[in-house]
């Protein structure tokens, strides 16, 4: 499989240093599948390409596990088109050889990591199912320019029609490491196969290189189903994309499009939500929180740096979501070791705890409607009964607002797991009949752009214990 990278940029001869690979030497790499060598077919100041020749050795691939499968596995595992395609193969290869590279990397030229150069990608063999438009369909969001042309399945009997595979020219003026991100990630999806196991680590991986390009992808939930082939994992992926995980498909253009005239940085449904709820909290005088559902920790990470709180724990059912947030609060060594401030715990919100009962404050974000009414109804007893906090904070979205986004379906929900979506009267209507039943204050407002006649895409009710209304 032959991949060349070229460039135009003056001097050209400056991918070698963004490459990490000297012009003038050809060099060979061992990988699992085979070996990698890469060259310079050209190399002047006007133009210079690089190119990536992987060498799949089928035999070393299946060498102790043959008879496993039977003799049919076998001999499709010895004949068969992966030396000769981009797939999961070359992706592996990429990180490899170009590792430095892919992580933005340039000693020599510093400078030259985050600047955008014109780029010319070659790919000799790229499968694809249907007609190939799915190509397009994943590089000219991007910025790609794409030229897609059918193989011949055998070029001395055109009779027999076409092949599956495309040879591929993309073309883009970008970083270096922002295209090798996109050829790291894309590649697999074009294939639809990976030679290796597909596990949660998949999931980080898929995150790690889409970061900054692949959340506001019109194609994402295509990109994540074929990338990581497993249904759980692709929603795991797909709720840590969105960073608004509730909002439909083209939420990140619709909210673009009501801040375009503005000159402040593009802010997120997700990161308003968060920063509300975070200043209510900071309002509350707490001392103590705890986050119910707390996922990724977002919460957490933004009240951490006030120095009023001593202590916080995060719950949530998911141990993955628990692993995502230990990473982004830099708790080194959960689960074994705990940060004094910081506790997460992988537990159920609908059974008594009482750990976490008595906090100075409390924070339901984009839960409620993940539940069944009878399951609500428990946790309605185990948070306002038992834990019973001083202050809660809910969030859940407004069901008004989804008239705002035309790709949401007249009467649809914004995300599948949702069991329900409340209008501002509902909503009000559940708060008010809480607050009454428990000895509780409450007081809403809307987070994010309001739209005329609908209200804002999210509603906040915030909580507070009849005895502490009117303090600070």
């Amino acid at each position: 499989m032959l991949l060349t990278i070229s460039t135009t940029h003056q001097p050209a001869t400056d991918l070698g240093y963004l490459l990490y690979k000297h012009p003038e030497r050809a060099q060979s790499f061992d990988v699992a599948s085979g070996k990698v060598h890469v060259f310079y077919p050209e190399a002047s100041e006007e133009r210079c390409t690089a190119a990536m020749l992987l060498e799949v050795d089928p035999v070393r691939l299946v060498r102790g596990n043959e008879g496993a499968h039977g003799e049919g596995w076998t001999l499709r595992q010895y004949v068969n088109d992966r030396p000769y395609v981009a797939s999961s193969f070359v992706s592996v290869a990429l990180g490899v050889v170009f590792r430095s590279a892919m992580a933005g990397q340039c000693k020599e030229r510093p400078e030259l990591a985050t600047k955008a150069i014109d780029l010319r990608v070659e790919l000799s063999a790229v499968p694809c199912p249907g007609d190939g438009a799915m190509i397009a369909r994943l590089f000219e969001p991007l910025g790609y320019q794409v030229e897609a042309t059918r193989l011949p399945l055998d070029p001395a009997f055109p009779a027999w029609g076409g092949s599956p595979c495309f040879a591929v020219t993309l073309t883009a003026t970008m970083p270096l490491s922002q295209m090798l991100g996109h050829l790291y990630v894309l590649l697999p999806v074009l294939d639809g196969e990976k030679h290796y196991w597909v596990g949660d680590a998949e999931v980080d991986k898929l995150l790690r290189y889409g970061q900054g390009w692949l959340e506001p992808h019109p194609e994402r939930e295509l990109i994540a189903r074929r990338y990581l082939k497993f249904r759980g994992l692709t929603k795991d992926a797909l709720k840590a994309l969105r960073e608004d995980d509730d909002a439909p498909a083209d939420d990140a253009r619709i909210d673009d499009a009501t801040v375009s005239e503005s000159t402040e940085p593009h802010v997120t449904l997700q990161s308003r939500r968060m920063d509300a709820v975070a200043s209510a909290i900071v309002a509350s005088g707490a001392t103590r929180v705890l986050d119910l559902g707390c996922g990724e920790g977002q919460l957490m990470e933004r009240l951490r740096d006030y120095a009023q709180f001593e202590k916080f724990v995060g719950v949530d059912v998911s141990y993955r979501e628990l692993e995502r947030a230990a990473r982004r609060l830099r708790l080194e060594g959960w689960p074994d070791v705990q940060d004094q401030r910081v506790v997460l715990m992988q537990g159920s919100l609908l059974y008594r705890d009482r750990r976490l009962a008595e906090f100075d404050a409390a924070a339901l974000v984009e839960v409620i409607e993940h539940l069944d009414p009878p399951r609500l109804a428990t946790l309605e007893e185990m948070v306002f009964r038992h834990m019973r906090p001083r202050t809660l904070v809910v969030t859940t979205p407004n069901r008004e607002y989804n008239s705002v986004w035309e790709s949401l379906p007249a009467g649809g929900r914004r995300h599948d797991d949702h069991r329900f979506e409340w209008t501002r009267e509902q909503f009000q209507g559940w708060g008010d009949g809480l607050a009454e039943r428990f000895g509780y204050e409450v007081r809403y407002r809307g987070i994010g752009d309001e739209v005329e006649g609908v209200g804002a895409p999210t509603q906040m009710g915030v909580f507070t214990r009849g005895e502490e209304v009117g303090r600070g």
